[in-house]
């Protein structure tokens, strides 16, 4: 497999490294960019390729697709179990950590990645991340998000091991558990990365409804998966549950046992509830944790920060406020934080909503 030979021969960007402690001064690039280290100029021409030709320049599949790569490669990841972290090891070892049940459907991200790395000659944990923080740049209302590169090539026996990755059917108990030994995380944190449902579907939950989102916006990144989450379920939206659904309150739209009940728990819901509405708060507390986990498995001080090669964020279009969905209303809302009442939200106008399926790349 090409991955397994690239270790051996790669001449990576990513083995570019600050010397001696001392960055380099502030450089130009061919393209004119202004980076603070001039090893990032190579970043631009990928970022040049990916958004029209990985992405189609919009937040689509293959920008839910690359995010959800991200998170899985870099979760893989254990002080006492192993496992390697945002090292691409998903990548390099599919073979293995593609047999996992909790990595079911990357195949699709990973096929579609793999060309742009062999084409621009970068590490695979450097490329899943910067592709990761490229595809919230197109879903607008999503924050900025660092990229450090410099993440070697991950070596056997990196191939993370099997059960680190949490799955839809897990605990909030567990869940919590497996990312506080992951990166710390605290349970705020782990409730503001779950803000990526907001551009997400499922695909491998129900097989027979794929693209199935976890939203009714899942091409902005909004507030709308903490609002939705918290109405009362009535329905399925395929003909049988999968394993890790529940039942959803909107047409067309999946709804996760875990997000449910992180919704619910007595350790998230106030958390939960304190994003609804509030997507400043949000695009902090995201940030915050997803710059973490794209280096969970290195020390920062061996990076580079490149995060000036990141386009700045698109903001959300000014009809798109927080709102319920058509239909519903707020006694619809399951309250569940015991300390404050859930915000009050007006419902769209119109006919019950349904969602459509995210168009399968």
């Amino acid at each position: 497999m090409f991955f397994k030979h690239l270790a051996a021969t790669l001449v990576s960007l990513a083995t570019l490294r600050v010397v001696s402690g001392t960055p380099y001064p502030r450089a130009t690039c061919a393209g004119g960019q202004q980076v603070a280290n001039a090893a990032c100029c190579a970043w631009f021409p990928v970022l040049e390729d990916i958004v029209p030709n990985l992405f189609d320049n919009e937040c689509g599949d293959d920008a839910h697709g690359a995010l959800r790569l991200s998170f899985h490669d870099a979760i893989g990841f254990s002080p006492s179990l192993g496992g390697g972290g945002a090292d691409g090891s998903v990548i390099v070892f599919q073979d293995t950590e593609l047999q996992f049940p909790a990595n079911a459907g990357l195949d699709d991200p990973i096929g579609d990645e793999a060309p742009f790395i062999a084409k621009h000659n970068v590490t695979p944990g450097d490329f899943i991340q910067f592709a990761a923080a490229v595809s919230l740049t197109l879903c607008p209302g999503a924050p900025r998000v660092g990229f450090m590169m410099g993440r070697p090539m991950p070596t056997e026996p990196s191939p993370a091991p099997d059960g680190l990755v949490p799955e839809p059917f897990d605990s909030v108990q567990k869940i919590l558990a497996r990312m506080h030994d992951a990166a710390g995380f605290s349970p705020t944190d782990v409730v503001a990365l779950l803000a990526s449902h907001s551009v997400a579907g499922a695909d491998t939950i129900d097989p027979t409804i794929p693209g199935t989102p976890f939203d009714s916006t899942p091409s902005v990144f909004d507030t709308q998966v903490f609002i939705e989450v918290q109405l009362r379920g009535t329905l399925f939206p395929g003909s049988e549950p999968g394993q890790g659904e529940v039942q959803s309150a909107v047409h067309g739209e999946m709804r996760l046992q875990s997000d449910h009940l992180m919704a619910r728990d007595p350790e998230t819901n106030c958390a939960w509830q304190s994003f609804a509405g509030n997507l400043p708060a949000v695009q902090s507390a995201f940030t915050s944790a997803f710059n973490r986990m794209s280096v969970i498995g290195h020390n920062p001080a061996d990076l580079i920060d490149c995060s000036d090669v990141i386009p700045g964020a698109l903001p959300l279009p000014r009809n798109a406020g927080p709102h319920l969905p058509a239909g519903q209303t707020q006694s619809d809302i399951e309250q569940a934080c015991a300390t404050k009442a859930f915000p009050t939200f007006t419902a769209q106008p119109g006919p019950a909503t349904t969602v459509p399926a995210i168009p399968q790349a």
